[in-house]
C-alpha cells in the first residue's frame, strides 16, 4: 500500500527518472547477456591469440634462446635482416610467390565457377571435385603431387618424354632450384581453386539475369557480357577474394614444408618457413619475431593499400 501511494503520488519528473533508470537496468543486463555469450571466444583468442601477438612484439627487440633469460636487443635483430641473405632470398621469394600465384588462382577459380554455373552434365560432381583438394589432408595431397611430378618417374615428365621432348630438357620440378617455386605454386593454385571457385559460385548467382537479358537486346556477345557485366557485378567478390588470397599467399607454410622445405638452396624459402627456422630450428626467439614483425607490417601495409584503391573505385 505504502508504495503504491508514493508511486501515485509521484510527479512526472520523478517518473521519467524511473523510467529512464528502467532503461539503463535492462541495456545493461542486455549487454551483459550479449558479453556473456562471446567472452568465452573472447578468452579463447586473447590467450591463444592476442596475447602471443603481443608478446612477438616484445620479443622482437629481445635476445632470447627460450631457456636461458631475456637480454634487451634494442634494435640488432632490425639491422641483422639487412645481412641476412637467407632473409633477402625469403622475402623475395614470398613476394614472387605472391605476384604469380594470386592472379592465377583467381583466374582458375573464375574460370571454373563461369564453366560450372553453366547447365552442363554432371555439375555437381564437377563442382565436389574441384573443391576437394582444398579439404583434403595436405600430407595425402602433398605426397601424391610429389609422386605425380617425379622428375625420373612421375606420370607427368612421362606425358612429356611420350609428347617428344628430350630427357635431358626435362623439368626437374621440386628437386631443381630453376622448377621448385613453379611446383609449389602450381601445388597452390590447385588445392585453393576450388574454395574460391565456391566464393565466385555465390557471387555469379547473385547477379540480376536482367542484365544479361539487357546486353542481349543490344547486341552483345558473350566476351562482351562478360566484360562488361560479369565483371563488374562481382567486383566485391574479386575484391574479397584478392584480399584473402594475398594474405593466404603471404602466410603460405604448409606446402613448402611438405614438398620442398625451403629448398633446392633457398630457392623456395619464404618469411614463414624462415621464421619457423630461426625460431623452432635454431631457436633464436628474437629474431624470428623481427621477422614476424616485418611480415606483420608487410601484409598490414598491402592490405591498407587494396582497401584504399577499392574505395577510390
Amino acid at each position: 500500500m505504502a508504495n503504491s501511494t508514493i508511486a501515485a503520488g509521484d510527479t512526472p519528473v520523478v517518473t521519467r527518472r524511473r523510467k529512464v533508470v528502467s532503461r539503463r537496468r535492462r541495456r545493461v543486463q542486455d549487454a551483459l547477456v550479449a558479453y556473456s555469450f562471446i567472452a568465452p571466444n573472447f578468452l579463447g583468442f586473447a590467450v591463444f591469440t592476442l596475447g602471443p601477438i603481443l608478446f612477438a612484439f616484445v620479443l622482437a627487440f629481445m635476445h632470447w634462446d627460450g631457456s636461458n633469460a631475456m637480454t634487451f636487443a634494442g634494435l640488432d635483430n632490425f639491422w641483422r635482416l639487412f645481412e641476412d641473405k637467407a632473409f633477402i632470398d625469403a622475402f623475395w621469394n614470398t613476394i614472387i610467390y605472391t605476384v604469380v600465384s594470386v592472379p592465377a588462382t583467381l583466374a582458375c577459380a573464375l574460370g571454373l565457377a563461369i564453366l560450372l554455373n553453366q547447365k552442363i552434365l554432371g555439375r555437381d560432381f564437377f563442382r565436389t571435385a574441384m573443391f576437394f583438394p582444398y579439404v583434403a589432408s595436405l600430407v595425402a595431397v602433398a605426397v601424391v603431387w610429389n609422386m605425380i611430378f617425379n622428375p625420373e618417374m612421375g606420370p607427368v615428365n612421362m606425358l612429356l618424354y611420350t609428347l617428344g621432348l628430350d630427357p635431358k630438357d626435362m623439368p626437374g620440378w621440386a628437386a631443381d632450384r630453376h622448377w621448385a617455386m613453379v611446383t609449389v605454386i602450381l601445388f597452390g593454385v590447385w588445392k585453393s581453386m576450388g574454395y574460391f571457385m565456391v566464393i565466385y559460385l555465390a557471387g555469379l548467382q547473385g547477379i540480376n539475369s536482367e542484365l544479361y537479358e539487357a546486353a542481349d537486346l543490344d547486341g552483345a556477345n558473350a566476351w562482351q557480357k562478360f566484360l562488361y557485366v560479369t565483371v563488374p557485378q562481382l567486383g566485391p567478390t574479386t575484391f574479397f577474394v584478392t584480399v584473402m588470397l594475398t594474405i593466404q599467399s603471404f602466410k603460405v607454410f604448409d606446402q613448402i614444408y611438405m614438398i620442398t622445405q625451403g629448398g633446392p638452396g633457398t630457392s623456395t624459402l619464404v618469411l614463414v618457413y624462415h621464421i619457423y627456422n630461426e625460431a623452432f630450428v635454431s631457436w633464436d626467439l628474437g629474431y624470428s619475431s623481427m621477422i614476424a614483425l616485418v611480415l606483420f607490417f608487410l601484409v598490414l601495409g598491402i592490405t591498407v593499400i587494396q582497401f584504399r584503391r577499392q574505395k577510390e573505385d
